[in-house]
């Protein structure tokens, strides 16, 4: 998908169900978009590793664990949630929800400033630095890894190439994702994809800040 588009209205909620569907980025990590229609629910399950949920639009419940020793959080659009491996989780709409799920296969390696169970706001993580490009790391393991950078005004990347497929998140501001000789702008509330060595690059117009999700087996 060679262009700026939006998880969340490529996914609209629909009212009575629950739909999932695969994302398309080659790797192993599952990496799914889930839609939740206005009063729907995901029975609690778990799982034996970590998931990252990444909220895409309106806001979902999500029920952490049982009896005494449960909680209950909100995630909404632009944040975040760590759900810790073997702990049940429902995850529940009232208005509808989208979200990104990343089941992580092997331990995950996370950023001191986030903690499983709790909800994080992704723009939060990197501060702007004069004249510079701030990168934060996340979280990753072998399977991928999950970035935040925040881009001061005229800053940017040099054209690249990266080693899997790859997902943007725009969180603050306007850019342009430069792609395969083509620009692209993009700005906070819409995504980008790119595949395995597409060469891209990215321009700050103003400050700006992204996510990326990078697969790298």
């Amino acid at each position: 998908m060679n262009r700026a588009f939006s998880i969340a209205e490529e996914h609209p909620p629909r009212d009575g169900m629950t739909i999932s569907t695969v994302s398309g980025l080659r790797a192993e990590t599952k990496i799914s978009y889930f839609s939740l229609g206005r009063e729907t629910d995901i029975s609690a399950e778990s799982y034996p590793t970590e998931t990252l949920c990444i909220g895409a639009g309106g806001t979902g419940r999500f029920a952490l664990g049982a009896g005494a020793d449960g909680k209950e959080v909100e995630l909404g659009e632009g944040e975040a949630l760590i759900v810790p491996r073997d702990t049940l989780c429902g995850i529940a709409a009232r208005e509808g929800f989208v979200y990104t799920e990343v089941i992580a296969k092997g331990e995950l390696q996370m950023n001191e400033a986030v903690r499983t169970g709790e909800v994080f706001k992704l723009a939060e993580l990197a501060p702007y630095e004069k004249d510079s490009v701030v990168n934060v790391d996340v979280v990753s393991n072998e399977g991928f890894k999950f970035v935040v950078m925040a881009f001061d005004e005229g800053t940017g990347l040099s054209p690249h190439r990266a080693p899997g497929d790859a997902l943007i998140f725009a969180l603050e501001g306007k850019g342009v994702i430069g792609y395969e000789g083509q620009d692209h702008p993009i700005e906070a509330g819409e995504n980008f994809r790119f595949a395995t060595g597409g060469l891209h690059s990215v321009t700050a117009n103003g400050k700006f800040k992204m996510a990326l999700l990078l697969t790298l087996k």
